[in-house]
């Protein structure tokens, strides 16, 4: 089955919304198979995501993923033990391992992207004015996560949305309100073990929450922790916000991208080629941010 090419049209975001179901249903796995799959794989199909010296692992990337499946269900039915070259040829002729192939730099412009930085995908173009209609290289992040992600840059501080989070310093009273307005913040991914410090009344220190409103200039963040919960901000009228953040959700249409990675572009590719990226960095065009939706910042961070 081969992947959907991913072209700049009306319907792209959900073409690479089908694009990332098949890329994680079926072309690429690092998830273990099944307990009865496997007569003859080798430790390289499941290999852990990180090797001892840090480098990613991926493992195996099936090319027809109706191939796989259909041998996965035979060997599951007991109807399949390895012996029938008919079947057997084809399926090992269907894959081959991913680490296995060269790591190589890419630059270009993001087209789309979705998921997260577990197992989603992002697509660009080589061209910075390129043609709307030329098929897209497609960037994979690893579905454990393990993937170097950076999205930094500067944004207006009116294009914060609800449930990102930021790191701003400033002093607020014993109410949360801030005493004065705010110029500069911080978008943020703290740690999955990140816990908030308090948030101390008319002392100036800085303050990590997650934006629960921010209509015009004004800004409410929330902070589990401490007595003073809920803080409430004054955006100055230029009030910048830089990003430090490695989310896929913010990475949006133009923001100029590099990535480092291994690029597969025969059969089972999706557009012009996959890259299994290790790397991608990502520096945000200024009004990217308004077509893509906040995405869940602070998940279990005891932030919300």
């Amino acid at each position: 089955m081969q992947s959907p090419c991913l072209l700049l049209k009306p319907s792209f975001l959900l073409m690479l919304a089908i694009a990332l179901s098949v890329s994680v249903s079926g072309g690429y796995r690092a998830q273990a198979q099944t307990e009865a799959y496997n007569p003859y794989s080798d430790t390289q199909e499941h290999p852990a995501p990180l090797a001892v010296d840090g480098t990613i692992q991926w493992g195996v990337f099936y090319k027809s993923a109706t191939i796989q499946k259909s041998y996965e269900r035979l060997w599951n039915l007991g109807a399949c033990r390895g012996t029938n070259k008919a079947i057997t040829v084809p399926v090992e002729r269907n894959k081959f391992i991913i680490d296995n192939l060269p790591e190589e730099n890419f630059q270009g412009t993001v087209r789309g992207s979705i998921g997260s930085i577990a197992g989603g995908i992002v697509a660009f173009s080589a061209e910075e004015a390129f043609d709307q209609s030329s098929p897209a290289w497609v960037a994979m992040l690893h579905p454990a996560g393990v993937s170097q992600l950076t999205v930094s840059g500067r944004i207006p501080a009116t294009l914060l949305r609800p449930g990102m989070v930021i790191r701003v310093v400033t002093t607020v009273d014993t109410h949360g309100k801030g005493k004065e307005s705010i110029q500069a913040v911080d978008i943020v991914t703290p740690s999955a073990d990140f816990k908030p410090d308090e948030v101390l009344a008319d002392r100036i220190g800085t303050i990590i929450g997650q934006v629960v409103q921010a209509r015009g200039t004004l800004l409410v963040l929330q902070i589990n922790t401490g007595k003073i919960q809920r803080v409430s901000l004054q955006l100055g009228k230029d009030a910048v916000a830089t990003l430090d953040a490695s989310q896929l959700e913010l990475v949006g249409s133009g923001d100029a991208i590099e990535v480092t990675g291994r690029l597969w572009s025969g059969e089972g590719a999706m557009g012009a080629g996959t890259i299994f990226a290790s790397k991608v960095t990502v520096t945000k065009a200024e009004s990217s941010l308004k077509k893509v939706p906040a995405g869940p910042a602070a998940n279990k961070l005891g932030l919300q």
